[in-house]
């Protein structure tokens, strides 16, 4: 796991009329503080990555579809410079990921309907605080492609 990112368990409340599916509530312990909320819909195959935030701190979720979220960490001095970690997120992992400032991160859609992510994000959008790269930038190495086996 890379340093800094946490994965929260969330809290699905089903019945005969459909569910609850909680998110982020400013009670919550790893609740840091409020910028935006948006969504992020992404069809099944597309990627959408690379990005780093400097200064904000992202809170993932996925209500609806499935995506491999990616994360890698190429901080000066972390302990875990170099490392690579995914997460699958989805309503059978339903879980929020919380993603401190400079840690590279990017998504992929998978399963047969598009995804919907949720980042309910510290800090209000700001263009001046984001770096993108392409998802087959090879500082970062990292294969999307499918894996079998």
């Amino acid at each position: 796991m890379i340093e800094g990112v946490k994965i929260t368990p969330l809290r699905q409340i089903p019945d005969e009329r459909g569910k609850i599916m909680h998110m982020l509530r400013s009670t919550d312990a790893h609740f840091m503080e409020f910028g935006e909320i948006y969504f992020s819909c992404v069809h099944p195959g597309a990627i959408k990555a690379w990005h780093i935030h400097t200064k904000m701190t992202l809170n993932y979720a996925v209500p609806h579809g499935r995506i491999k979220f990616v994360l890698h960490d190429d901080r000066e001095g972390s302990p875990t410079k170099g490392e690579t970690q995914e997460v699958f997120m989805g309503a059978d992992n339903y879980c929020l990921v919380t993603v401190p400032p400079l840690v590279w991160n990017g998504f992929k859609g998978y399963g047969p309907d598009m995804a919907i992510v949720a980042n309910c994000a510290t800090l209000a959008h700001d263009p001046g605080e984001i770096s993108r790269r392409p998802h087959d930038d090879q500082a970062i190495g990292y294969d999307w492609d499918l894996k079998h086996g």
